[in-house]
């Protein structure tokens, strides 16, 4: 069995979109999301996850200890009630003793990898109480101001409800006394010609123990080499009209080892960690990674637009830097 993590992690994960939405905004008519303050794109940490769970279940074939726990459309008490079951004593209605939610919160962390990573609040239904994740996610920004577009398009059919048609013969009826342009309409596609997006993401390796202090979740070195493999390849298995082409471009992993001679001190520290997450995750000249526009002052439109610099010098002890992508 893999061990549980020791370290702890922080990572810049930099990726892009052209000619595409790389999500959109449903209180805005589904239009790429934006910072209204200074038009940079946002791209939310829910559609992260949701891309990751999404490789993970297509890579270990939603088979437990691996299987996802927020599916698309599926009801998450069908699963909080099973981890009851699957527990000692069963599942017994209207008993929610602290030791049977917390079987059944065990169950579940075994069992599903995005309860293991992101947590879960699972107090609905049979309860089996709340777990927090020692992986967490930024919403990702974008480098520069991006400018989101409105397009039209022709669909050149349509999908009507034709009424008293109960057959397709009398559709077919329908459809021969339509004039053409009545057999088809127009719709709209939101997009931004070109985005680098950079999101910051945290990993804590106290909150995947399990000890008589916390309560983790058992994320383990395994777990987090899956993690990785999802952030390099989960935009190949994400493919839509909509999406245009979105790719993974960098993975910046800092592993906080600690600096101390004495092995239980070191150990320590690279769970604790060596420096704060702002000194490396911010980006600049005088930071540790370093994004700079080299396109002489048009709007970027490609990955090589962009020169990306890491200064080994910056790096604090305690700490190392690893490139995954």
């Amino acid at each position: 069995m893999s061990q549980i993590i020791q370290n702890r992690y922080e990572f810049l994960y930099l990726f892009d979109c052209e000619n595409g939405n790389p999500n959109g905004d449903p209180d805005a008519g589904n239009a790429p999301r934006i910072d209204p303050e200074d038009s940079h794109g946002l791209v939310s940490d829910v559609a992260i996850k949701r891309r990751i769970r999404n490789y993970v279940q297509l890579a270990k074939e939603n088979k437990m200890p691996n299987a996802i726990f927020i599916e698309h459309a599926t009801n998450l008490n069908r699963q909080i009630l099973r981890a009851h079951e699957e527990t000692n004593g069963g599942y017994q209605e209207g008993v929610k003793t602290k030791e049977k939610v917390e079987q059944a919160r065990e169950w579940m962390c075994r069992n599903f990898y995005d309860i293991r990573a992101f947590g879960a609040v699972l107090a609905s239904g049979a309860n089996a109480g709340q777990v927090r994740g020692p992986v967490q996610i930024s919403f990702a920004r974008s480098v520069d101001p991006i400018l989101p577009s409105d397009i039209s398009i022709t669909r050149m059919a349509v999908a009507e409800d034709v009424k008293g048609a109960k057959s397709s013969d009398e559709y077919m009826k329908w459809e021969n006394e339509q004039p053409d342009d009545k057999l088809r309409t127009m719709g709209r596609k939101s997009l931004i010609p070109y985005g680098l997006y950079v999101a910051k993401g945290f990993v804590s390796a106290h909150l995947a123990q399990n000890s008589e202090y916390i309560r983790g979740t058992g994320f383990t070195e395994e777990d987090m080499n899956l993690l990785w493999e999802a952030l390099r390849n989960m935009y190949d298995h994400d493919r839509s009209s909509s999406k245009g082409m979105m790719s993974a471009r960098k993975l910046i992993v800092f592993k906080h080892v600690g600096t101390d001679n004495d092995s239980k001190q070191r150990a320590r520290q690279a769970m604790l960690g060596c420096a704060p997450a702002q000194l490396l995750l911010d980006i600049g000249e005088a930071k540790i990674v370093n994004i700079v526009n080299k396109s002489d002052g048009r709007s970027p439109r490609s990955f090589s637009d962009y020169d990306i610099s890491i200064n080994h010098d910056a790096l604090p002890n305690g700490v190392e830097l690893l490139e995954m992508l």
